[in-house]
């Protein structure tokens, strides 16, 4: 086996707690970019198991262009109702054929996606609020060339992006839209999934705007609403504390106007009910935030397949070797970004380049962590044949 090219390098830049300014943003699994991406992901997930219940291995598929359309409602306190449901398509390319026997592709990808979004979405009846259309079609033959070669091959010339340890602020920003809409959205039925975090820390100070979509048909007037908004912000400082040492301000729906009768008010407590469109890896990227002062990469991973798609594949590893070069440096690593390139044709454990960029703790040489961290990116390399499993089993997230 040829030696991997990773070279490991110092971190020129500032570490992340120390700069004046960070900017973090989450979009909550009820945005229409989220919805997206989880449908995406759902729908690979289960051609991958039939294909691999029906050929032993997974076959050439890309899902990774889920639209929403945005549809029309009418909300109102006490009720409201849909005018026109939104549109989801799923679009991309999977495997149909094989020996010419035609395969379910079709009704496996729409039973994920309605399966999906009946997991994730509480005041939708999905079979009369949305409308879902298949639009997947056969992989082009140069991909599934390249797919189907000896050994595991990069079917693009691509990189991957990650970083660790979060930041208090990034950490504060993931943390809270779960709390929102998986916690606390249980003992608040008026908040809905769609729910925004936009994190902004200037200095010690962290501002949190949040966008949470309410549920009409749960608040009965204006006055119950301004209440729930209080509530929401409230908890949500209350939470913070446990995550944050920092100063935490939230605000809450900053566009409503009272006066002029404008409210966050939705039907289904999702924005995609009336106009807001979607898109698959328009929103979070793999390691679930927004992060404009750390490497992105602006590959849509949710969907792609997770066998040589190293638009998904090094995007999720960049992150997880990132983790663990900071996990087993024990306190000598400040911070860490990992880059990962591949050649399309070659093989995936073989990337082009990896790079790692660090920064050690204070006292701590760049000669003392290089060696070990190069190690933890070369056995992930090693194994970037398990990533399919993972992901399948939800050990990996992609948004």
């Amino acid at each position: 086996m040829a030696k991997r090219n990773i070279e490991a390098e110092p971190l020129k830049i500032g570490y992340i707690e120390d700069r004046p300014v960070e900017l973090v943003e989450r979009k909550g699994i009820g945005h229409p970019d989220s919805i997206c991406d989880g449908i995406s992901e759902s729908v690979s997930r289960a051609l991958s198991r039939m294909y691999k219940d029906r050929f032993g291995r997974i076959l050439h598929h890309n899902t990774d262009e889920t639209h929403v359309i945005g549809g029309e409602a009418e909300p109102a306190f006490g009720g409201g109702k849909i005018i026109s449901p939104a549109t989801v398509v799923l679009v991309g390319r999977a495997t149909t054929k094989v020996d010419g026997e035609s395969l379910p592709y079709k009704e496996v990808a729409m039973k994920a996606a309605t399966d999906y979004l009946k997991s994730v979405v509480s005041h939708v009846d999905v079979e009369k609020d949305l409308k879902l259309e298949c639009r997947l079609g056969q992989g082009s033959v140069d991909l599934r060339g390249v797919f189907a070669g000896e050994g595991i091959l990069a079917n693009d010339t691509s990189f991957g992006c990650g970083f660790a340890p979060f930041s208090e602020t990034e950490t504060l920003v993931l943390q809270t839209e779960k709390f929102l809409t998986t916690e606390y959205k249980k003992k608040l039925p008026a908040l809905g999934e769609d729910v925004k975090v936009m994190g902004c820390r200037r200095g010690n100070k962290i501002t949190l705007t949040i966008a949470a979509a309410l549920v009409g048909g749960e608040l009965k007037d204006p006055k119950e609403y301004h209440s729930v908004k209080e509530e929401i912000a409230q908890k949500v400082l209350d939470n913070a504390a446990k995550i944050a040492k920092r100063q935490v301000a939230v605000n809450v729906n900053t566009g409503d106007d009272e006066k002029r009768g404008v409210y966050y008010l939705t039907v289904t407590g999702l924005s995609m009910e009336n106009g807001d469109d979607g898109s698959t890896g328009r929103g979070n990227r793999a390691n679930g935030l927004i992060t404009p002062y750390r490497p992105m990469s602006l590959e849509a991973a949710s969907g792609k397949n997770p066998v040589n798609h190293v638009g998904k594949i090094y995007n999720v590893l960049a992150n997880q070797i990132s983790a663990d070069i900071v996990k087993e440096a024990a306190g000598n690593i400040k911070e860490v970004h990992t880059r990962i390139l591949s050649q399309i044709g070659k093989p995936v454990d073989q990337p082009q380049i990896a790079t790692l960029s660090i920064l050690p703790a204070d006292g701590v040489s760049d000669e003392k962590v290089r060696k070990n961290a190069e190690a933890v990116a070369d056995a992930w390399l090693a194994k970037a044949n398990t990533v399919p499993e993972l992901l399948l089993t939800g050990k990996f997230t992609t948004f």
